[in-house]
């Protein structure tokens, strides 16, 4: 009698990432602030005691208190409720801008590496073009060309680390291409794309993971930079580089917590996605399966 085994490939997958998370207590400090983020970036809109967005001169400049546990802004703004309501918005365009950087530089750094000649000679040409620019100064003259909307924002972000996965992916391959298995899928009638997105790319993740962990925190303080200087998401809307813009300007007369807070954040922020590199490349590598 014939038994049939049941393939075991998402239990595998899911028992190596629980056994990364629980014996690195860095990856599960890491982990467990980023799934705060992410319910925060759900849930808290819905959760947030006062409207971000609702402005009230009675209550101008109040200190932290229990009625206001961040304060109130320069209008009366409930600042918790905008450093809750502006986690979603700064985790959208972080991602977002990651996400695409990812796909077109590993597709584009991907096929250069894969195919070699002439078109890795352009592509490599391009890509030191843009890496010859200060990248936030690039990032800035594409916002300022384009409109400070954050779609262009976005755009921005991903154009500048696009560089990044583009010359890791192709270093990978390069490395790859002449591997045995690479040749054995060629004799199995493979075409070339679908060898290079099927098997040598997937094989190149583990040191893209922790590049896009890195992105991560970049992009949210690319952001937050852009708003700072007037370039990012415009005003009235509850953004973390906005409100430290709204309150540099009321430290020196002792409004220190619109600076604190939404600074707070967007070092938490950045410091988790830093630390979240290597758990995430230890739980796609394969040679680190247990």
């Amino acid at each position: 009698m014939a038994s049939t085994i049941k393939p075991a490939g998402n239990q595998t997958f899911f028992g190596h990432a629980r056994y990364v998370v629980m014996s690195n207590p860095v990856t599960l400090i890491a982990m467990s602030l980023f799934l705060l983020i992410i319910i925060i970036a759900i849930f808290g809109p819905y959760m947030v005691p006062y409207d971000p967005l609702a402005s009230s001169a009675g209550n101008a400049l109040q200190p932290p208190s229990w009625q206001h546990w961040f304060g109130t802004d320069q209008l009366g703004r409930d600042v918790f409720s905008r450093v809750i309501v502006a986690t979603r918005l700064d985790l959208i365009i972080s991602v977002s801008a990651v996400a695409m950087s990812f796909v077109v530089g590993a597709s584009i750094g991907g096929i250069a590496g894969y195919q070699g000649g002439w078109l890795d000679s352009v592509v490599g040409r391009f890509l030191d073009t843009i890496m010859a620019f200060p990248l936030f100064v690039l990032a800035m003259g594409i916002v300022a060309a384009s409109g400070n909307t954050v779609q262009n924002v976005v755009i921005a972000t991903a154009i500048i680390n696009l560089p990044f996965y583009a010359r890791v992916a192709r270093s990978e391959v390069v490395v790859r291409r002449q591997a045995g298995w690479v040749q054995a899928a060629q004799l199995a009638g493979n075409g070339p794309m679908r060898i290079l997105f099927g098997r040598v790319l997937p094989n190149a993740l583990p040191p893209m993971m922790v590049q896009i962990s890195l992105n991560m925190g970049w992009a949210i303080l690319n952001a937050a930079g852009l708003s700072f200087i007037g370039l990012g998401v415009r005003p009235p809307t509850a953004e973390w580089g906005i409100m430290v813009a709204e309150g540099a300007g009321y430290i020196i007369s002792g409004e220190w917590w619109l600076v604190l807070f939404p600074g707070a954040a967007l070092m938490i922020a950045v410091f988790t996605f830093n630390l979240l590199g290597d758990g995430l490349r230890d739980m796609v590598d394969p040679q680190r399966r247990t």
